[in-house]
């Protein structure tokens, strides 16, 4: 986490949960889309998008950012509903502006370049949104391969599967709690990470050694070197992580999710006190391999590893675990990789 916008390493999956879409064209300019999740649809016509607030928010800087790089939209009508959980750092704005992106170039006879497409996804959560976030979320909502999770490298955007350890699952733990990206501290986090560039002389903190961040310089804030330091560290683990990956190494990979999350509660200070309980009560709970927050931090989601032949009695563990330790209720997905985004014609 949070080495994306550093032009570092990235080794994500996409879950199989989804936003969904039903359109057809319209000839009069206009995009009109109602959502499960509103009384009130989304009304606007492309030659005059203006921002306002809401979800539609994310439809019109989609529909925005495409128009900026030069492309000619046609207006559609539709319906879209979602089961991905909202807000809770599994990259739900990031599916539903795919999902606009992929409409956008069905009805407007685009040629699909996911990479290309995610870009524009990220213009509009930078740009019409005010979320400074990387491309992960966005690049693998787009490039995402069933079984597998996918090394992205932020830098030249160059992708590698990596396959899930078939003696393994993956397992989302919500922990019914959420934060909002605007108004967090992720920005100040991004910041502060370009702070540390500065500092040593780099292009991005994606230039520096783990030998360059063993030791704080005296002369450099230590909260912006702790930032510098999960971010080069993370950096080395997605790599070890892809490589545990190839080889089948589960127990390796597992260490290496308990590792980052250590460094992402501790040095990037992102995580929260119900991430934190929950992560420990999945390490308590049998067939646990390992785990950590996922996501931008504040709240939200942790990610398990599990022995798949345990995942039943792991799931019972951690809710009554995280329940007796925090009062609430978690919501818990055991989840395959599934694929990016797709045009399902009838």
């Amino acid at each position: 986490e949070h080495t994306d916008y550093n032009q570092g390493f990235v080794l994500p999956m996409a879950i199989d949960r989804a936003s969904w879409m039903a359109l057809r064209p319209r000839t009069d300019g206009k995009v009109v889309l109602h959502s499960t999740m509103s009384e009130a649809p989304l009304d606007f016509a492309l030659n005059t998008i203006e921002k306002g607030s809401g979800w539609g928010e994310y439809v019109k800087g989609v529909a925005w950012a495409l128009r900026e790089s030069g492309l000619r939209l046609h207006g559609w009508e539709g319906v879209t509903a979602t089961d991905v959980p909202l807000e809770a750092g599994l990259s739900s704005s990031a599916s539903f502006e795919l999902a606009v992106a992929r409409a956008f170039a069905a009805v407007s006879h685009l040629t699909w370049d996911p990479k290309e497409m995610a870009l524009h996804a990220q213009r509009a959560e930078n740009e019409w949104i005010g979320v400074q976030c990387g491309i992960m979320d966005q690049l693998i909502c787009a490039v995402a391969r069933e079984n597998a999770a996918v090394l992205i490298d932020c830098r030249d955007l160059s992708t590698q599967a990596a396959p899930i350890p078939p003696r393994a699952v993956v397992v989302i733990l919500d922990t019914d709690t959420r934060r909002g990206l605007v108004d967090s501290a992720y920005n100040e986090r991004r910041k502060q990470c370009e702070a540390a560039a500065a500092y040593f002389g780099v292009e991005s903190l994606r230039d520096l050694t783990e030998a360059q961040v063993k030791t704080q310089p005296p002369d450099l804030d230590p909260i912006v070197f702790r930032r510098a330091r999960h971010v080069v560290t993370e950096n080395a683990r997605t790599l070890q992580a892809r490589d545990a990956m190839r080889k089948n190494d589960e127990e390796r990979l597992g260490f290496l999710m308990n590792a980052s999350h250590a460094s992402l509660k501790t040095d990037f200070e992102v995580s929260s006190a119900e991430l934190d309980a929950m992560v420990q009560a999945a390490r308590a709970s049998c067939g646990c391999l390992g785990a950590r927050m996922t996501g931008a931090g504040f709240g939200g989601c942790a990610v398990a590893l599990v022995a798949r032949n345990e995942v039943e009695g792991f799931c019972e563990q951690v809710e009554a675990r995280y329940a007796a330790m925090t009062h609430r209720t978690p919501r818990i997905y055991v989840c395959r990789a599934a694929n990016g985004t797709e045009c399902l014609k009838p």
